[in-house]
């Protein structure tokens, strides 16, 4: 069976989805909804924006995916996407390879495990993608320091670019458990083998903290870009307040030399 895992949007309304969608899905909750088509064929729609495929053909998908878009918010116009092979062998416990898994048999526990990891991994490419946008941004900031000694950005654009990568931070701290296994993985031994072997597989939790030391050096950066719009916006009143000064002196001085 194949496994594909796509970035839609930013959001997507699970609740008016599950409303709205007519089969009964197997899990639902704030942050996921897993359903079971027919036989051999499941779907898994992420808060965050990710519809997991597996064993759906292409028409399939399309049409899906053009309906998920109803209940989405911010749709992400650039192709993230990721492709898996599930393969069921008797005779094995579990075999994973670059891009494959191979288990006794395809149960929903099972499969849920495997969509999910794969659907967080499509995730990260996404959010990889924004702190790298992001880091580049900054270092234009720090750049424009080390050729001009200055820093010529205004207020508004700086609390912006602050937002923006609180945002992403918020985001993957919200939406990615990266680091916990959901409840079911705690009670089954294999369910457990396949989430952590997924997780070394796919590199999970090294490109998360990839991206958390990427935003830390943004929010070290920010940090000191915000001190020196300070120290800008002090100089300025302090002109400000000299010159005020001088004026009065200067209209004292003029007021005392026409008396």
């Amino acid at each position: 069976m194949k496994i594909e895992a796509y970035q839609v949007s930013e959001v997507i309304n699970l609740k008016k989805f599950r409303n709205e969608y007519t089969n009964e899905p197997l899990l639902f909750n704030n942050s996921e909804l897993f359903y079971k088509q027919e036989e051999n064929k499941y779907c898994y729609l992420l808060s965050y924006g990710v519809v997991v495929f597996g064993g759906f053909n292409d028409l399939e998908k399309s049409a899906f995916l053009k309906f998920v878009k109803t209940f989405a918010e911010d749709l992400v116009t650039t192709k993230f996407e990721e492709n898996f092979d599930l393969q069921t062998d008797a005779q094995t416990a579990l075999i994973l390879r670059y891009n494959s898994i191979t288990i006794p048999e395809i149960t929903e526990d099972s499969i849920r495990i495997v969509m999910l990891n794969i659907g967080q991994s499509v995730a990260l490419d996404y959010y990889e993608f924004l702190t790298l946008e992001i880091f580049q941004d900054s270092q234009k900031f720090t750049d424009e320091l080390e050729q001009t000694g200055t820093f010529s950005h205004s207020k508004k654009d700086l609390l912006k670019f602050i937002g923006r990568t609180l945002n992403i931070k918020n985001s993957i701290i919200d939406n990615l458990y990266i680091f916990d296994a959901p409840d079911v993985v705690w009670e089954n031994e294999h369910l457990e083998r396949i989430d952590k072997g997924l997780k070394r597989n796919l590199d999970l939790k090294m490109r998360y903290q990839d991206i958390d030391y990427k935003l830390k050096i943004v929010q070290e950066n920010l940090k000191l870009f915000t001190d020196l719009l300070q120290n800008r916006e002090s100089t300025r009143l302090e002109w400000v307040v000299i010159i005020l000064i001088l004026i009065e002196v200067f209209d004292i001085l003029v007021k005392k030399f026409f008396e």
